[in-house]
């Protein structure tokens, strides 16, 4: 059965990031107050202002989303697990982890899984979800694939494919990073049971964006633009 795409569809596709390294306590209430506006999924948001969020948000059917060890993923995994411990406390309802990174490309498959497997049985415990960034900028094809079939064995509720911040170093000396690719989103879908969704992360950025990612089995986007994407969306005539 075809899902009906309406306003209300596309904008629980979104989980609205606020996550900038300036962002003022002032900014977030002003981005939780659109997400409220919006009817997003969830706010992104570092693990500190969870509980702003959650009190800006109470009574809304709005998540709060925190990240963990981001954007680099470099934290121990005890720090990590700790880090989780305090966002869920807090009242996030999602968790978004960062992989290490220098582990997946070292080839060290049981640490990842294990540390892993350590933050989702701690989130699931507290009835929340975990979402797991691979940071692809970084990675090959097989590193992808690999980290997919652990999510996937795990359990996980998303994979995820980037923070938005893991610039890589061009031959020019400036620093930029692709994001979600509809390569590696069609990798990640192809590697993950239905079970497991897809997160596109950096580049989402209008409707097109929004609308491409999910004829290619994406569920859930992180975007800074969602006041534009949702404002094209009934100026197409979505309701």
């Amino acid at each position: 059965m075809t899902e009906t795409v309406n306003l209300k569809t596309l904008a629980k596709m979104i989980d609205h990031s606020l996550l900038h390294p300036t962002m003022t306590d002032e900014a977030t209430v002003a981005g939780c107050e659109l997400a409220k506006a919006c009817g997003v999924a969830t706010v992104c948001v570092k693990p500190y202002a969870v509980t702003l969020s959650r009190c800006v948000l109470e009574g809304f059917d709005v998540g709060v989303c925190a990240v963990v060890a981001f954007p680099h993923g470099n934290s121990a995994t005890a720090m990590k697990v700790k880090e989780t411990e305090a966002a869920l406390a807090d009242g996030a309802t999602e968790i978004d982890m960062v992989v290490n990174i220098g582990k997946v490309l070292g080839g060290d498959w049981p640490y990842v899984a294990d540390e892993i497997r350590a933050l989702n049985d701690g989130v699931v415990s507290q009835g929340a979800g975990l979402k797991v960034i691979f940071e692809n900028d970084y990675l090959e094809d097989a590193h992808i694939i690999r980290l997919c079939e652990i999510c996937s064995e795990i359990g996980v509720a998303f994979v995820k494919t980037s923070s938005g911040y893991g610039f890589v170093k061009q031959p020019n000396g400036f620093y930029a990073y692709a994001g979600a690719t509809d390569h590696h989103l069609r990798l990640m879908r192809a590697h993950c049971p239905p079970s497991v969704g897809i997160k596109a992360a950096g580049g989402v950025r209008t409707l097109d964006d929004l609308l491409r990612v999910r004829s290619l089995g994406v569920t859930r986007v992180g975007a800074t633009t969602t006041a534009q994407i949702l404002e094209e969306a009934k100026a197409r005539g979505y309701a």
